[in-house]
């Protein structure tokens, strides 16, 4: 009971976590110090979420480019500022080609250069088409007037307010700057042309309204439009302006959030130069440069600067830079899809936060594997922006930095909580048992405290048995000190590779390691793992040979080699023991097989020794020398068929020699014995297996030799069989 009310308390302390988690994100984005992380958040969903291609089709753009200005120069010798008459020109070619309507993002707020007959050409080309939005520049601090002018009649628009407000949300500019009394008297409406950044400098908002000297002024993204519908009526409230029928969302400084369409480029542009060559030339009663008829019929005209010298280029959230001109044409393109983007409310963004954030904690309260409460983190921490995208396809802009913020400090504080209440009795487990069992079987301990029971898993595992040679004779020539510090060195060396390829060491008895794969933790390559650790085992223990002979100076006699005996095959792993003490181990005919192949390579001459069953297993390259079939001490029934493994390199530069020991032992598998002592007996002299059979031979043809029957009851029961007949 004690223990469940522990465990009931550390989670209430995690679910704590979470509150104080909002609390601190609350706090964070109330003082505005996630705001600069949210706008990179915002430009990372327009950019990767833009809907490509979803510009409408009803906006045309004439930018002056780099091209126009050089075709300007190199061919017509203007010089900049270009001529009024030119833009005239392109008025009327937009005129001729039924364009609905004109923007000029141009202020022209000084007579030409060229002349009043210059300014009067171009007054004439506004009235003729009688559809063009003029432009003024609104500002905080930039602007020669402080008033409306008097000789220039009201060119804005009639805006009503809705009486109820406390504060008119649209923003109030005490300067500007007017055009020339041509351009002013001309135009169809003057829009406000200014363009205020975000503080980090990127564009992703507008005012659509603005008041100077008790007037309002529509922003140029919608001059186009109010000018072709001079009689739709423009009102104000809290949160929305309404244009006709269509309503604009803002927020409490009377700013929307544009919607772009990706970058640069997604409306349909036409050169400055190609318009006005296309206006000469139909003039003279040639082809246009533009010669599709449907250019810019029924289309919102936008005509502005793109040429990197007229610093018209603004960065947004669409990636790159914008011309101005396009800032102001999505802003229209926009207003015609009605699609701007919304702000979520405050409330509704913190019930998301909150409510992502408590969940996480919830869950990461009931596991107990520091893994999974890592990868739940992980999980909730993406899906915050997951959500804000789905908010953001369906035109809402959620505050990600407070969701992300409130789940990571939750996050991190659970955590610590955890750590703090359950990591102290976990280190002590481990510092207890680490030296005894297997770092993998201490973690499952801990994450599962039920398996501090007795009883066991029936599972196929590889098994390693390894014994020093010779060990007794030499502990004989050492005294203690020198013969543990010995063992020690060894032992550990050899334990680290064990447990590098993820086996778990059972036991050690003297000299021997007992260590065994695919327990307590599942793997699918136990087999090869198994192999690779006593390959590697071996070579380490080649390294260390030098060193022990020199740190015991002789005393030795002779270096030290280890035989390993290795099997995989079907056995019970668990807890055996008492219930005061056990042992967490591995029972079963498989243990004992790899124990007696171990002792087998004494028969061979060899040092490292698997089954069959091993090897079928095994799914990695490695080179085996088959040596036999065998039938070890206690196995009388059945035979197994025994290899010698080893690195690819190591088998193919010896493959010549393993040929002729294959040739030799498929003629004793047939009972061929004196073709086979033959055979071994030409590779002996270099090889310890082949003298072994060479051996085994010659035994078996001096028993056939002396039996009443001259060996033909041996023959009759042969079977290729080596029978061993000690351990």
């Amino acid at each position: 009971m004690l223990k469940r009310f522990a465990r009931l308390d550390r989670r209430i302390f995690v679910i704590c976590a979470g509150v104080a988690g909002v609390l601190v994100s609350l706090f964070l984005w109330q003082m505005e110090w996630l705001d600069a992380w949210e706008a990179r958040t915002w430009d990372w969903r327009s950019r990767f979420l833009a809907e490509k291609g979803a510009a409408g089709d009803d906006i045309r753009l004439i930018l002056v480019d780099q091209n126009s200005l050089d075709w300007g120069r190199d061919v017509n010798g203007w010089s900049w500022p270009w001529p009024r008459e030119v833009y005239g020109a392109i008025i009327r070619h937009c005129r001729q080609r039924g364009a609905r309507a004109v923007a000029l993002d141009i202020l022209f707020t000084e007579p030409s250069i060229y002349g009043a007959g210059d300014d009067q050409t171009l007054g004439e080309a506004l009235a003729a088409h009688g559809r063009v939005a003029g432009t003024v520049f609104l500002g905080k601090e930039t602007g020669d007037r402080l008033a409306w002018p008097d000789d220039l009649p009201f060119s804005g628009i009639d805006v009503r307010v809705a009486p109820d407000l406390r504060e008119n949300p649209v923003p109030r500019f005490p300067r500007a700057a007017f055009p020339i009394p041509e351009v002013a008297a001309n135009a169809a409406l003057l829009c406000n042309v200014q363009l205020s950044p975000d503080p980090d400098g990127v564009y992703r908002r507008i005012s659509l309204l603005g008041r100077f000297d008790d007037r309002y002024l529509v922003a140029l993204g919608l001059g186009p439009y109010l000018a072709a519908e001079p009689e739709a009526a423009v009102t104000v409230d809290r949160q929305t302006i309404r244009v006709g029928d269509r309503a604009i969302p803002i927020d409490a400084e009377g700013r929307t959030i544009l919607r772009f369409r990706g970058p640069a480029g997604a409306h349909a542009a036409y050169s400055a130069a190609a318009v006005i060559q296309s206006e000469i030339r139909r003039m003279e009663g040639e082809t246009p440069v533009i010669d599709d008829p449907e250019a810019f019929k029924d289309k919102y005209v936008f005509v502005g600067f793109s040429a990197p010298g007229l610093y018209d280029l603004r960065p947004t959230p669409g990636g790159g830079v914008f011309p101005g001109v396009e800032i102001h044409a999505t802003a229209l393109d926009n207003f015609l899809s009605g699609d701007f983007v919304r702000t979520v409310s405050s409330f509704q963004t913190f019930l998301v936060g909150a409510g992502l954030t408590l969940a996480c904690v919830t869950i990461m309260a009931f596991l107990a594997h520091p893994g999974i409460i890592v990868g739940v983190g992980l999980l909730f921490a993406l899906l915050a922006p997951a959500v804000s995208a789905v908010y953001y396809l369906n035109g809402w802009w959620l505050h990600l930095m407070f969701c992300e913020t409130a789940v990571a400090t939750a996050v991190f504080l659970g955590v610590a909580i955890k750590y703090a209440t359950e990591g102290h009795q976990k280190r002590f487990i481990k510092n207890a048992f680490k030296h005894y069992i297997s770092p993998a079987v201490i973690d499952q301990l801990i994450n599962d405290p039920d398996k501090l029971q007795l009883g066991g898993d029936r599972r196929v595992l590889s098994f390693f048995f390894s014994d020093i040679e010779s060990f007794t004779a030499l502990s004989e020539k050492l005294d203690p000190r020198e013969l543990t510090g010995l063992l020690n060195e060894y032992l550990t060396a050899m334990t680290d590779i064990i447990t590098e390829e993820g086996g778990a060491v059972d036991k050690y008895e003297g000299d021997a390691i007992m260590a065994f794969w695919n327990a307590p933790l599942e793997m699918a390559d136990h087999a090869d793992r198994c192999v690779k650790a006593a390959l590697r085992c071996q070579a380490k223990l080649a390294q260390l040979r030098p060193y022990f002979r020199e740190k015991l100076k002789g005393k030795m006699g002779q270096d030290l080699h280890m035989r390993i005996g290795m099997n995989t095959g079907e056995a019970v792993v668990g807890n055996f023991g008492s219930h005061a003490k056990f042992d967490y181990t591995a029972i079963g005919d498989a243990v004992n097989l790899a124990s007696r192949l171990e002792g087998a390579n004494k028969e061979f001459g060899t040092y490292a020794m698997i089954s069959g069953h091993t090897r079928d297993a095994m799914t990695a390259d490695f080179g085996f020398r088959e040596l036999g079939r065998l039938q070890v001490v206690g196995k009388k029934a059945e035979a197994v068929t025994v290899f010698e493994p080893m690195y690819l390199k190591e088998f193919d530069a010896k493959k010549e020699l393993y040929a002729a020991f294959f040739e030799g032992l498929s003629l004793f598998y047939e009972g061929k014995l004196q073709a086979a002592e033959t055979a071994f007996s030409q590779i002996a002299r270099f090889d310890a297996a082949a003298g072994a059979y060479h051996r085994k031979c010659k035994e078996l043809l001096n028993a056939m030799a002396e039996s009443p029957d001259g060996g033909e009851t041996m023959m009759q029961a042969w079977k290729g069989i080596w029978v061993m007949t000690r351990k």
